[in-house]
């Protein structure tokens, strides 16, 4: 009774004191992520149902990533110009009509146009949403906000993967209407229940002019955001092995696409039971030092790879750099918050979610490269040596700053002092 009154406790201290709309705003998000069928069994359905080659549903994976990069950046342009409400909107009611429309096509061009400009209209929406987040929440509460939005996220992943198997068996084409309707229906959930957070930049004074709006060169030439999102990039192509590499090694080793799958289940279980403990634990702690410890977690639990070879000890490699990814992914979007200016924020959010998608396209193609030519010990070895000096970056970038102390003010001569 005492270990589940703790427990009650801790949940309600995690959970208390944030926004209403932010609530909303967590609902539409385990709302659509219940329903994200489509991009799990993508490849499926065009290599099993439609019957194309493994290298045409490759193809179709990287040109919705590709349109996923765009939209990354359009979507963060549009939430700072028109608003962070109306891109969610137009951007879910958009990918909701493609999805549809994606289970009925058959032509293979339709279906790689279909799959680029389903990327972009899904990404586009996440900037928008990140800077909502930002603008509801005060600084201090962000790093929990967006980890309970992560948990939302991976809880409805967690279900949508578990039950797209059996939709499937009744006809592919209910994944791509059960994805769209969800989409909708978190549409539906913004439009009812979230208002516009985008606050025009305010005059200092009467006669002045408000002040000129952030351009993209402007976060371009934002040297430590540019800094952050070039240190998210290295650590990205790290975890992008374990979508990728990770298969391949573990086939090496005589392990089941079954095993395979079991294992990489880990992930999502171990977000959704630790997410909000682990979260609890760390509050109060800094964000460079947060983004440090996460990388090194995330790093040497790549690293601990070169030495698996049985379901267990994978299992174990697994779960390490899930705390890692805990405790790094909502820390980073609350630092990028932290780092935009407020009119700004949905640009600097596409930026930071751009070095995702293009380490999405990166991170397979080097593991796969570094795998082939220099063999499995270089490249776990390799994730340990990116992965940590990617968390002594964001340590030393992100580290506080002392204050500089005051400089005594020189007596008074007597040539001052008074007659």
């Amino acid at each position: 009774m005492r270990a589940a009154a703790q427990a009650g406790q801790a949940v309600r201290e995690t959970v208390s004191g944030l926004p209403r709309q932010f609530w909303w705003l967590w609902t539409s998000t385990l709302i659509n992520r219940l329903g994200a069928f489509v991009v799990t069994f993508l490849a499926l359905y065009l290599t099993v149902r439609r019957g194309y080659s493994p290298s045409y549903a490759g193809l179709v994976a990287a040109l919705y990533g590709l349109g996923g990069a765009g939209g990354a950046m359009l979507g963060g342009v549009l939430a700072d110009r028109v608003g962070r409400r109306r891109t969610q909107l137009v951007a879910q009611v958009t990918a909701a009509l493609i999805t549809a429309a994606l289970g009925f096509v058959a032509d293979p061009l339709g279906i790689a146009a279909g799959a680029a400009l389903l990327g972009l209209a899904s990404n586009s929406s996440r900037p928008a949403l990140q800077a909502m987040i930002a603008d509801l929440v005060p600084g201090r509460d962000r790093v929990r906000a967006f980890s309970l939005n992560y948990w939302a996220a991976n809880i409805g992943f967690g279900v949508s993967a578990a039950a797209a198997g059996f939709i499937a068996a009744e006809g592919y084409v209910w994944l791509f209407l059960g994805d769209a309707f969800t989409t909708l229906l978190c549409a539906v959930v913004v439009f009812a229940k979230a208002e516009e957070t985008l606050a025009a930049p305010a005059p200092r004074s009467a006669t002045e002019k408000a002040p000129a709006a952030v351009t993209l060169r402007d976060v371009l030439r934002d040297r430590r955001f540019m800094a952050v999102v070039a240190l998210t990039f290295l650590l990205s192509s790290v975890t992008q092995q374990g979508s990728s590499t990770l298969a391949i090694d573990m086939g090496a080793h005589g392990l089941s696409a079954r095993q395979f799958g079991l294992v990489a289940a880990i992930n999502g279980v171990v977000i959704v039971l630790l997410q909000i403990p682990v979260t609890r634990a760390l509050r109060g702690h800094g964000s460079g030092a947060l983004l440090a410890a996460g990388s090194c977690l995330l790093a040497w639990g790549f690293g601990l790879t070169v030495f698996a070879g049985t379901v267990g000890f994978y299992a174990l490699t697994v779960f390490v750099w899930t705390l890692g990814e805990i405790v790094h992914a909502p820390a980073a979007m609350s630092v990028v918050a932290s780092l935009a200016p407020a009119t700004a924020r949905g640009r600097y959010q596409g930026m930071y979610t751009l070095s995702w998608s293009a380490a999405a396209f990166a991170g397979p193609l080097a593991g796969g490269l570094t795998l082939d030519h220099l063999g499995r010990g270089a490249l776990w070895t390799g994730c340990a040596a990116v992965g940590t000096a990617a968390g002594a970056g964001y340590y030393l970038l992100l580290r506080p700053r002392p204050l500089p102390e005051p400089t005594a003010e020189p007596a008074p001569s007597a040539m001052s002092l008074p007659s």
